[in-house]
């Protein structure tokens, strides 16, 4: 029997409750020590490979999430129990018509969308102008077996600074990134920190409002706060029997 090491971070806190009841709907999660941060430890399964996770609140953004999982993983390191995994999860918008109110999206690589250059012939990303990445890659069997047992959307996530509220913009980070499914805030920032590690990564987020115009009455948080719940429910399932680390 194999135990697997697992880091979830998310934004807020109540994104990190629903993945924690997801985990482990029999027992609350417990608080962990990590300096500056709260973070909580769940386990869950009870198949072959159970799980250890620890539950990370992060904060809002990129630069917050970064920092706060590259905290997380630097202790794991120090204690020589290292995490197989690092999952960054919440709730997200989503791009109609590749990924509706309510679906669930695994990505198959973060994207820092809005990290870069404007120039007179229009966006210019970071790696375009030499200074850096733009892109992650999530583990690609890992991802592609989690999004097959949701019943996800698998395909690129959106990670912005600021997130979109207009349909012009809605439409050009269409463009610039043809069949990205949705858009987040800390995606990007978890997977610098995930791979200054070595650490594999997954993304997922459940839809709570379309990429657009702010219309906060259309917004279904709490149906999206549930769906991840239940994500994580299926995804313990997925860990606890399916094949063990290292995860590719």
């Amino acid at each position: 029997m194999s135990t697997v090491h697992l880091l979830v971070v998310t934004a807020v806190q109540s994104e990190r409750d629903a993945v924690a009841r997801g985990l482990d709907p029999t027992a609350p999660a417990l608080p962990h020590p990590l300096p500056g941060h709260e973070m909580l430890r769940t386990t869950g399964g009870g198949g072959p490979h159970p799980l250890h996770a620890d539950l990370l609140a992060a904060g809002v953004g990129p630069a917050a999430a970064a920092a706060a999982t590259g905290a997380a993983l630097t202790a794991a390191a120090l204690r020589e129990k290292p995490y197989d995994l690092v999952i960054t999860a919440g709730i997200a918008g989503g791009f109609a018509p590749v990924a509706p109110l309510g679906s669930v999206v695994v990505a198959d690589r973060v994207v820092a969308a809005d990290l870069g250059a404007e120039s007179p012939e229009g966006f210019v990303a970071v790696d375009d102008l030499g200074f850096g990445r733009s892109s992650h890659p999530c583990a690609r069997h890992l991802g592609a077996a989690v999004a097959r047992a949701l019943g996800a959307v698998h395909a690129p996530v959106l990670t912005v600074s600021t997130v979109t509220g207009t349909a012009e913009r809605a439409q050009a980070l269409r463009t610039r990134y043809e069949g990205a499914a949705a858009e987040a805030m800390e995606g990007f920032g978890v997977a610098e920190a995930a791979a200054a590690h070595g650490v594999p990564l997954l993304e997922i987020r459940t839809v709570s409002n379309p990429v657009g115009p702010r219309d906060r009455a259309a917004w279904r948080i709490p149906d999206a706060l549930s769906t991840l719940c239940d994500a994580f429910g299926v995804l313990r399932t997925v860990l606890d029997r399916g094949a063990p680390p290292p995860y590719s």
